[in-house]
């Protein structure tokens, strides 16, 4: 068994890589022993969200219910034939992960496939489900059976979540709202989408970001950098956003290159908080 697990957590690390190379860089700044459950998270949750965002030709509904199925199948029998799913319910059952928070998540992937317009109401509701769920995970994990330090971290890990999030929305704007047909935002029209709706938006970013600088520095030791190293990123690809006009954000989609985001991890390397 333990060759067919490394196997598996090797499948999500290859997601991972694939898919996030911002997100792989703050992985590899873990303490080794945090690097594979980090990747077994978020290849559960990348294969979720490929479902709703992708898979147009495909029976989402169907899909996304059998996903669901057969996650809490792999939990419960500790054995997945999914690697991605097996590596997933290792770190589960290792860390006692809350089964709330993986129901939450997946509600969330569901809410996309039949929410066009978000309301205040969905709007929380979705980025709990969908980024502070996922923190929380992490969390679980980074605290290693500290109760009291999970406690105490908590909200300022769903603060960053959170911020991570809406960042996404506003770079995404385009293949979510041109694309997908999709408005996270509640009240906002992007036909009508002006200055002052995207400083409202960054005034409330701003401040999910400085809670969630807060528990950063908190954090274990082993754990700071790769979470830092991923705030700097969504940070600098915040003030990218903060510079640039309403009509270039609903035109294309927002990068950080590659060299920069190494330049950014060098950086976080150094000044760390």
């Amino acid at each position: 068994m333990d060759l067919y697990d490394e196997a598996c957590f090797e499948c999500s690390k290859l997601i991972t890589t694939k898919y996030s190379t911002s997100f792989s860089k703050g992985i590899k700044a873990f303490s080794k022993q945090f690097r594979y459950p980090v990747y077994a998270i978020y290849g559960f949750v990348r294969y979720a969200d490929e479902i709703v965002d992708t898979f147009h030709n495909h029976d989402k509904t169907a899909l996304i219910h059998d996903f669901k199925q057969d996650t809490f199948k792999a939990i419960d029998q500790k054995i997945s034939l999914n690697p991605v799913l097996h590596s997933f319910q290792l770190i589960v059952n290792q860390y006692d992960i809350d089964s709330q928070l993986i129901e939450e998540f997946l509600r969330s992937m569901e809410m996309d496939l039949d929410h066009q317009i978000y309301t205040d109401n969905d709007y929380e509701t979705y980025i709990h489900g969908s980024a502070g769920v996922i923190g929380l995970m992490c969390l679980q994990i980074f605290c290693e059976g500290n109760k009291a330090l999970y406690q105490r971290l908590e909200p300022m890990a769903l603060s960053l979540g959170s911020a991570f999030q809406k960042i996404n929305f506003l770079r995404d704007i385009k293949a979510d709202y041109v694309d997908r047909g999709r408005t996270y935002f509640p009240g906002v029209d992007f036909n009508n989408f002006t200055q002052q709706d995207k400083q409202t938006i960054e005034a409330d970013i701003q401040k999910d970001f400085d809670k969630g600088l807060e528990g950063i520095r908190l954090l274990p030791k082993g754990v700071r950098l790769g979470v830092y190293t991923a705030y700097s990123y969504y940070l600098q690809l915040f003030k990218k956003i903060q510079r640039m006009p309403v009509n270039e954000i609903l035109d294309h989609r927002i990068r950080i290159s590659n060299t920069h985001k190494v330049a950014l991890y060098l950086k976080a390397i150094v000044f760390k908080p």
